[in-house]
């Protein structure tokens, strides 16, 4: 029996997303699943519906970042508000579509979302900050930047920014199992139930469990 794969739609610019990427790891473990990512350009979604976050309600804003360090200290994570907030994404959902051909896609997400989200660096939002985080995997920074920057990895993260809007994606994370979408950090008991559903379906129906 293959793996049953989870799908995240991600952007790094989501601090949701730093939570769901830490939180459903001991999921996956637990279900033998595999993450499959898929890039989507919140900020380009966002203008195109004329929302910006940072123009919300002040109050709602500090009450937002309050809820956050609720999270970091529950889950104990080092998570902070980085200093410049909000940051360009693009570069980075472009380099992580380039280290998919490296298959170190999920392990360069996962740094970026702890350099920006954990050590505050914002230089991640361009290819110079990038550079070093590439370097440390052991990965050609030239190669890096000349395929993140190719017309080729543009038109892969539209596509995957596309592919999610039409499965009914608004914002990130966006999780499914199968048909099923669940949106935000805080449905992992949910995508929980769904693979456990999952595995149950499976032997009912006589295969074996991965």
């Amino acid at each position: 029996m293959s793996k049953t794969k989870v799908e995240m739609f991600w952007d790094a610019g989501s601090t949701n997303t730093y939570f769901a990427l830490k939180l459903i790891k001991p999921i996956l473990e637990k279900h033998n699943a595999e993450l499959v990512l898929h890039p989507y350009n919140v900020g380009y979604v966002f203008r195109n519906n004329s929302y910006e976050l940072m123009k919300e309600p002040k109050a709602k804003l500090r009450n937002r970042k309050t809820d956050l360090m609720r999270w970091a200290a529950k889950y104990n994570l080092p998570f902070q508000i980085p200093r410049q907030f909000p940051i360009k994404s693009s570069r980075i959902l472009r380099g992580s579509v380039a280290m998919r051909q490296k298959n170190l896609e999920l392990p360069f997400v996962e740094r970026v979302f702890d350099a920006y989200w954990e050590d505050g660096n914002p230089d991640v939002a361009e290819y110079e900050g990038l550079r070093p985080i590439v370097a440390a995997m052991g990965v050609d920074t030239d190669w890096f930047e000349a395929t993140a920057a190719s017309d080729e990895t543009a038109a892969e993260v539209a596509r995957s920014t596309d592919m999610g809007t039409e499965r009914g994606v608004f914002g990130v994370p966006s999780i499914f199992v199968e048909k099923e979408m669940f949106w935000g950090k805080d449905r992992m008991e949910f995508v929980d139930d769904e693979l456990v559903r999952i595995a149950a379906r499976a032997l009912q129906g006589g295969e074996q469990p991965a």
